[in-house]
């Protein structure tokens, strides 16, 4: 199925140009020139991906980002310059899944796009070699369901929705009860080699997963944090 990308930049020579790129790539492209107009369109129909500006008028794409992770875990891209590392680092805490510098190839966008659109369509493909056969079923720890083919996750019988980079740090943690990952370890799972993250945003992703579980059950207390070592899944 052709994926749909929403394209959000104050920039209409950016907006023209990744466009094309993108349309001779097979994809459908859906184009905003600010924040508000993309929230007023995306909070209905979200696409299958979007890659965001940070710096907009009206509204910027970090208030965008936080809006939409409100009501949908569409994958994000964000378009940062490159003096914007600590909005690079802070949108990656509140659940962006990547970023590429301004100025970018056309091409390394394209190959990004594709990238994370498989991570969501099998969110496996990093781990380790003992793991892989199993890394396509459906995953049963307790109260706790993982359908990777699926990007589906329950709790309790309940619908828990994530971000692809949550379902692959949650992922990794479930694939071995009880034992520690540390957060290089969950980076390494999480994201790919040339995106930089500090210990801060696992922390973040963290907290954010333990929020949404406790949506669905306040008793929530799976992951467990193990001060200065990391954080491991209890089955049970």
């Amino acid at each position: 199925m052709t994926a749909t990308i929403a394209l959000v930049d104050d920039d209409r020579n950016i907006l023209t140009s990744v466009t094309i790129a993108l349309e001779a790539e097979g994809f459908r492209v859906r184009t905003y020139p600010d924040g508000q107009k993309a929230w007023e369109a995306l909070s209905k129909n979200p696409a299958d991906l979007a890659v965001l500006d940070i710096k907009m008028p009206r509204m910027d794409g970090m208030e965008l980002l936080r809006k939409l992770r409100e009501v949908s875990s569409m994958p994000v891209i964000f378009l940062t310059s490159k003096d914007e590392e600590i909005d690079q680092l802070l949108g990656l805490r509140m659940g962006a899944d990547d970023y590429i510098g301004k100025p970018f190839s056309q091409r390394l966008l394209i190959e990004r796009i594709r990238a994370l659109l498989r991570r969501v369509e099998m969110s496996t493909r990093e781990l380790e070699p003992e793991e892989i056969a199993s890394s396509d079923e459906v995953m049963a720890r307790g109260n706790l369901i993982l359908d990777p083919m699926r990007h589906r996750v329950t709790w309790q019988d309940k619908d828990v929705t994530l971000t692809v980079t949550e379902f692959l740090i949650l992922q990794t943690l479930a694939q071995h009860p009880g034992h520690v990952k540390s957060r290089d370890q969950l980076m390494d799972a999480a994201y790919t080699d040339d995106v930089y993250v500090d210990d801060r945003t696992i922390d973040s992703h963290i907290k954010r997963l333990r929020k949404k579980f406790r949506i669905v059950d306040g008793e929530f207390s799976a992951i467990e944090t193990l001060y200065g070592v990391g954080y491991r899944y209890k089955d049970g």
